[in-house]
């Protein structure tokens, strides 16, 4: 890159493909500061995490799924106006198709917290199924279903990463889909070297 566009970055986001086992095809996304490479935190950092996961969702239904610290992340929807769905003896949370500034807030907000996010037509009728082991598993419930899905994703933004379950996206497509998605931002999308 140009040098003048080098030192305007602030951030780095390096897509690849991630080894979690025969059974399991991911891809991973890490956001990180480019002069410490410590996880990227804070608004800016939520905002590109935004972007990233609505650019990832396309035209498909999303949602993020909760299932842990449910009071906090309530309290705050009931605070904010934001929609949810209270799942299996309210032990999971379902914030369906966040819009752009409120999926930021949700972020900034539970970024210390390790949640989850989906993307497909199972959202459309309730998938009670990964709701229960949602909330029974946290996570590990996407491991059975993701293949129904676009993609299933473990969100770690305190750590600086979003893990994704897919068999519908490549790295390639992940690459493609976000970079447009973050250009107002000062951040390269890259695969690592």
């Amino acid at each position: 890159m140009p040098e003048r566009v080098m030192a305007d970055l602030h951030y780095v986001m390096e897509v690849e493909p991630l080894d979690l086992g025969t059974d399991v095809k991911a891809v991973g996304l890490d956001l990180m500061e480019v002069e410490s490479r410590e996880p990227a935190r804070g608004s800016e950092a939520a905002h590109i995490w935004a972007a990233t996961l609505g650019a990832l969702a396309g035209d498909e239904l999303s949602a993020l799924d909760f299932f842990a610290h449910l009071d906090r992340v309530r309290g705050y929807c009931r605070l904010h106006g934001i929609a949810f769905e209270e799942k299996i003896s309210d032990r999971c949370l379902i914030i369906p198709a966040p819009l752009p500034e409120p999926l930021t807030g949700l972020i900034e907000r539970f970024a210390g917290e390790t949640f989850g996010a989906r993307a497909g037509a199972p959202l459309a009728g309730g998938d009670v199924i990964v709701e229960e082991e949602l909330a029974r598993r946290g996570v590990d419930a996407y491991h059975a279903a993701f293949r129904n899905y676009l993609f299933c994703a473990v969100c770690d933004f305190e750590n600086g990463f979003l893990t994704l379950l897919t068999e519908k996206l490549w790295t390639s497509e992940v690459l493609r889909r976000v970079k447009p998605a973050v250009v107002s931002f000062p951040v390269e999308v890259a695969r690592p070297e």
